[in-house]
């Protein structure tokens, strides 16, 4: 069990935080000086894999943007602007989307031509800025992305003041928002979580019911997990003291759904502490499943792609040293294709669901 957890801002903290730029920048008006903000540097040359942490972190680099520049001065007022809004929405605590912040921005600034915002790419940049200056996630700036995702266990929730029983929403599971801090936990009864990389093979384990089976909660996003999911996932292992195991395709692209669960990515290092799962581990299929189960045939030959997408991920710094793992990256590169989920039911329809996970899970055939 991962232990080093930052725990999150809370709503008031926040709000002081938006507050305080505020303030500063009126205290440095008021004494004629330059105002600036100072924003960590999201650059590649300022995020580090820290080894005892088990994760990526942002590094201290930072840069100051500011208002009296004639460089940067767009940015600034796109940053303020991001930092009003957040603070509205905070205080009247209404939600909205990525699309909506947009076109809220979008406004023409008074005696000019000029917009805060012409493209939806600005705001966003200037909302992941805030994040980095005052440390909280978007979704704590009420800023929300689409929902992209499902979950099924037994669990009951408390969301915004409705119960909802993740073990009794039909075919489709409970929704799993972008937001998902303000969640309340009202039962867990669970031994782990399953994170499934495909939507259609969460549906399969979910009409099997292997959530109640194996006593487990199954979440699913179509591909890359939702930032929503991965804090879901980091508060269920946090809070609730649940493993939390990986399960793709043996691909390069499936293997990097699950670093990224685990140590966090590069795009969002700065919020490693509230996202990555240190401890999570490797469930999917490996060069070895696909022997043991006779699945060569079901193999689906790299693209150049595919080739290149390989050599990247086992030259991460948290892959390189790792035998096990060179192990698995040295069978795909000699098989020079990769394996699908899906390929397991060739042996049978309930196939992962009846045999495949119960037999990996019972003899800890994980990879970490």
């Amino acid at each position: 069990m991962s232990k080093i957890f930052i725990k999150p801002k809370t709503k008031e903290e926040v709000k002081k935080s938006l507050i305080s730029i505020g303030n500063k920048i009126w205290n440095d008006l008021e004494n004629e000086q330059n105002p600036y903000l100072e924003v960590p540097v999201r650059a590649l040359r300022n995020i580090k894999f820290d080894p005892k942490q088990k994760k990526l972190i942002l590094g201290s680099a930072v840069l100051k943007r500011y208002l009296l520049h004639l460089a940067q001065i767009r940015k600034f007022v796109q940053t303020i602007g991001v930092t009003s809004l957040s603070k509205e929405l905070i205080e009247s605590n209404k939600h909205i989307s990525l699309r909506e912040a947009f076109y809220v921005l979008k406004r023409t600034i008074e005696g000019t031509k000029i917009n805060v915002v012409d493209e939806q790419e600005e705001s966003n940049k200037a909302i992941e800025d805030l994040e980095l200056i005052i440390n909280a996630l978007r979704e704590q700036l009420h800023i929300n992305a689409n929902k992209l995702g499902a979950v099924a266990g037994n669990v009951i929730i408390r969301d915004r003041g409705d119960l909802i029983d993740w073990s009794k929403l039909g075919s489709g599971g409970w929704s799993v928002p972008s937001n998902v801090e303000e969640i309340e936990f009202v039962k867990v009864d669970a031994d782990f979580v399953i994170y499934v990389e495909k939507s259609a093979v969460w549906e399969r384990l979910h009409e099997d019911r292997v959530w109640e089976k194996l006593n487990c909660i199954i979440v699913a996003s179509q591909g890359q997990a939702t930032r929503g999911i991965r804090r879901l996932l980091q508060r269920l292992h946090y809070e609730h003291k649940l493993p939390i195991y990986v399960l793709t395709d043996f691909d390069p692209w499936g293997i990097y759904i699950y670093s990224v669960i685990k140590f966090g990515s590069i795009a969002l290092a700065h919020i490693s502490d509230r996202l990555a799962v240190p401890s999570a581990r490797f469930l999917g299929l490996t060069g070895d499943d696909i022997e043991k189960y006779g699945l060569k045939k079901h193999l689906i030959k790299f693209k150049e792609i595919d080739e290149k997408r390989l050599e990247q991920v086992r030259n991460y710094e948290w892959f390189k040293e790792n035998k096990k793992w060179q192990r698995q990256f040295d069978m795909m590169k000699n098989l020079n294709a990769k394996a699908e989920l899906e390929a397991l039911a060739s042996r049978g329809i309930t196939f992962i669901s009846e045999k495949y996970l119960p037999e990996k899970i019972e003899k800890n055939e994980f990879l970490d």
